[in-house]
């Protein structure tokens, strides 16, 4: 890799997730510095607007949980993207400055606005590299539903589920509930469709939970994944490549709660990763091998945590979902297995902006005009 690769750290956003994103880019940021890699910091606020270098440098290197919360003296300066090959500008007043010099863009925004293909789309316009997942992976991977359809159809098992939207349960509460009741086996979790984090996430014992969980999750997305409970271990491995991708061993996470939500992920810290997983070697197998299948059904590239279920009956692995953007906290499981590999954090974001690089020069090489003349 050439020395001194420009590296828009992008972290903040609109989505559930803003504080969780902060935390990421500053271990990231604090890992390129071991580097040869240049971290240009780029915050995006809740309103999401795109703050420049400067101002986001402060933020990041601050004790704010938020981009909002150091954004007030933005001296009307931000970012956009220039389609056609023109990668980010500097506006000043609404009027275009400058271009942003960067080779490359980290993004470590989390759930909707970074995750979910809308961000990966317009830095395709701007004919900017990028980490992780191009369009189609980022849309499919964040959304559980067709996740799940097309991991099913590929082969790779997935508990039974139902999708609810708000329009069915507005229209028709009851029969919403009754086709749950009829289909599927309490308990059961219901997680909206597009998230992250465990946000929104409800675990429901019986029928007459049922309908408030729904209101919960209902409130984050409009789209609602209803599925069985599996009572389960929680095995995660972490995948790393684009087209020849491969899996790190695996890990266990023992939730210090019912099961590991928001708190337990980022809040109290007394839930506990096991690294490696303690499983018997040819099971070991069979989950890497499915984490490799579905990062490639989905058609994912640079890097993705793919969650499973074991259950502790049959022994029998499910697919829980796949992160196209896992966290990079300083207790997140993507890097801890890597490292656990032999990969250093440093050296782990070095290879996740090689494999962008590598991807952008593949991409590059197609033809997206009809040659006339």
């Amino acid at each position: 890799m050439n020395a001194r690769l420009r590296v828009g750290l992008m972290f903040g956003g609109r989505s559930v997730e803003h504080e969780v994103s902060v935390v990421s880019a500053r271990g990231v940021a604090a890992a390129m510095r071991e580097t040869d890699l240049e971290c240009v910091p780029i915050g995006v606020t809740g309103d999401g607007r795109w703050l420049s270098p400067e101002l986001s440098a402060r933020i990041l290197g601050g004790p704010a949980p938020r981009v909002d919360a150091g954004a007030r003296d933005d001296g009307g300066e931000r970012l956009c993207v220039d389609p056609g090959g023109g990668g980010l500008v500097r506006l000043s007043r609404g009027e275009a400055v400058e271009p942003l010099a960067i080779d490359v863009l980290f993004p470590l925004v989390h759930g909707w606005g970074g995750e979910d293909g809308r961000l990966q789309g317009a830095l395709d316009l701007a004919g900017l590299p990028c980490v992780g997942a191009g369009v189609l992976g980022s849309v499919v991977g964040m959304d559980k539903h067709v996740a799940k359809q097309l991991c099913a159809a590929a082969g790779i098992d997935v508990v039974p589920w139902q999708l609810v939207t708000s329009d069915d349960w507005r229209q028709d509460a009851s029969g919403t509930a009754a086709r749950i009741d009829g289909t599927l086996t309490y308990p059961l979790f219901v997680k909206p469709s597009n998230g992250g984090s465990s946000v929104g996430i409800t675990k429901v014992a019986d029928p007459s939970r049922l309908a408030e969980a729904l209101e919960v999750a209902l409130a984050h997305d409009r789209r609602v994944v209803v599925e069985v409970g599996v009572d389960a271990r929680e095995i995660e491995c972490a995948v790393l490549g684009n087209d020849t991708p491969e899996a790190s061993g695996l890990g266990e996470i023992v939730p210090s709660g019912e099961f590991y939500d928001y708190d337990a992920k980022y809040v109290d810290g007394t839930s506990e990763l096991e690294i490696p997983a303690r499983l018997d070697g040819e099971l070991t197998e069979t989950i890497r091998a499915q984490a490799v299948a579905a990062f490639r059904t989905l058609d994912l590239a640079g890097f993705a945590r793919v969650d499973f279920l074991l259950d502790r009956l049959e022994g029998r692995p499910f697919l829980n979902e796949v992160n196209t953007l896992p966290g990079f906290t300083p207790i997140s499981m993507f890097p801890k297995l890597w490292e656990a590999a032999g990969l250093s954090y440093p050296g782990l974001v070095v290879r996740l902006v090689e494999l962008a690089l590598e991807r952008a020069r593949v991409e590059s090489s197609r033809k997206t005009l009809r040659e006339t003349g």
